[in-house]
């Protein structure tokens, strides 16, 4: 019988928070945290003693943390540093073919939650970081603990050495949802008087506005964080709510199977005819919109999730380049396809020459980037020859129509230059 191996990460849980009390003075840590697991420990261990920033700012540095510099040191090699060194090399890497038990492989060593130092690119970076208080500091270690213990596996947290007050977090789109496959980006902030106000969540939107709550200027709509109206268990609760419910509440109730009916004045038309056919034209147009988040995702990361993104279209890819020709077909967003097959489960017809029309063109940038990452493309040269010619004979490479998307690039390898958004 083989012997069980520890999980990843379970031998630092302890110290992992230890050190981020540590980030106070050593007495205002006794009095948050006398009580808290492992505490006795760090009080008997000479090595391990406060680290205060003496700049007036509040920050923090770790750097000098010696348990911080061992815990860098054992972590698993990033396998996408090849992929990036090869950057300039792209006809040569359309070539590779990574096999899906080689994608798995690479995909795991990234972590769903753990402790980075950049936060440059940061909505929140500005932020002052005020002063702590002991309801504040255990409200986030609260938190933390439940975000590493009870992330879904589909969602991704960073937090930060010196900033207590600010994380990142990557969802990647439920399937069945015209976000399937698609990874979305929140940075998220506490404020001074949390848990008695919500957290401060911001979309990275790129200009796009592909939802009802998630507004292309990056306000999330979302009475949990009472930036929507709401009442009961639907507001935000000092000694009930969490952060980890409002993560969870964006990925299965905001970026849901049918978006359309989440603007309150359309919720009244579900299940009927023209409430239905409306949703379906909605998700299409949200579909394209997720496409092109993908190309911004693809060509400029968010900072410490380089990792991901090319891990995890690595792995989806190919399933939503074949996602698309089948929409294109006249499936319907968000239908079931089976093993990468064409097999689509029919439920209703799409617009099929306006998806085609918007399709066409982000369905051969997609393939770009794909192979670039080593994605198997090759069922799709032919038709990428054909999307081409056909953007040249049509003009349709682009839109600046509401709620359309074109596919034209910029020179700084971001997808159209004009903001776009769905209007239900």
């Amino acid at each position: 019988m083989e012997s069980q191996q520890p999980s990843p990460g379970a031998d630092s849980k302890s110290s992992f928070f230890l050190r981020f009390q540590k980030k106070i003075s050593l007495r205002f840590f006794l009095e948050c945290f006398v009580c808290s697991e492992g505490s006795s420990e760090l009080m008997k261990t000479k090595s391990l003693n406060p680290v205060v920033n003496n700049d007036g700012d509040g920050s923090i540095n770790l750097a000098n943390d010696k348990n911080i510099q061992d815990r860098k040191k054992k972590q698993p090699m990033s396998y996408v540093d090849n992929a990036l060194q090869q950057q300039e090399t792209s006809s040569k890497r359309e070539q590779e073919i990574i096999s899906g038990d080689d994608i798995d492989m690479k995909h795991k060593p990234f972590k769903q939650f753990d402790i980075v130092e950049d936060y440059s690119d940061h909505h929140y970076r500005k932020s002052n970081f005020h002063k702590t208080t002991q309801k504040w500091v255990k409200s986030i270690e609260k938190e933390w603990r439940a975000l590493e213990n009870d992330l879904p596996e589909t969602i991704y947290v960073r937090i930060y050495e010196e900033r207590m007050d600010i994380l990142r977090v990557a969802i990647v789109g439920p399937a069945g949802t015209p976000y399937h496959d698609g990874l979305f980006f929140f940075d998220i902030h506490f404020p001074s008087n949390y848990p008695d106000q919500p957290p401060e969540v911001y979309y990275w939107s790129h200009g796009l506005r592909l939802n009802p709550n998630l507004y292309n200027c990056g306000r999330v709509c979302l009475s949990l964080l009472h930036t929507w109206m709401g009442s009961g268990c639907e507001n935000w609760n000092s000694s009930k709510s969490s952060l980890l419910q409002v993560v969870v509440s964006i990925q299965a109730l905001v970026l849901n199977e049918k978006p359309y009916f989440n603007e309150p004045d359309y919720r009244s038309l579900a299940n009927t005819p023209f409430g239905e056919q409306r949703s379906l034209k909605y998700n299409e147009r949200a579909f394209i919109l997720s496409c092109k988040t993908m190309l911004f995702s693809l060509r400029k990361p968010p900072k410490h999730f380089e990792e991901l993104v090319v891990g995890h279209f690595l792995k989806h890819g190919q399933s939503i380049l074949i996602a698309c020709r089948a929409y294109m077909n006249g499936a319907r967003v968000g239908s079931t396809i089976a093993e990468g097959a064409e097999n689509v489960v029919q439920g209703g017809e799409s617009s099929h020459s306006e998806l085609q029309t918007h399709l066409r063109p982000l369905l051969k940038d997609l393939a770009k980037e794909f192979a670039a990452i080593g994605v198997d493309c090759a069922g799709f040269q032919e038709y990428r020859s054909q999307v081409i010619g056909h953007c040249a004979s049509s003009g349709a490479a682009t839109s600046n129509d509401a709620g359309e998307v074109g596919a034209a690039s910029n020179d700084a390898g971001e997808v159209g230059a004009a903001p776009a958004q769905l209007s239900p």
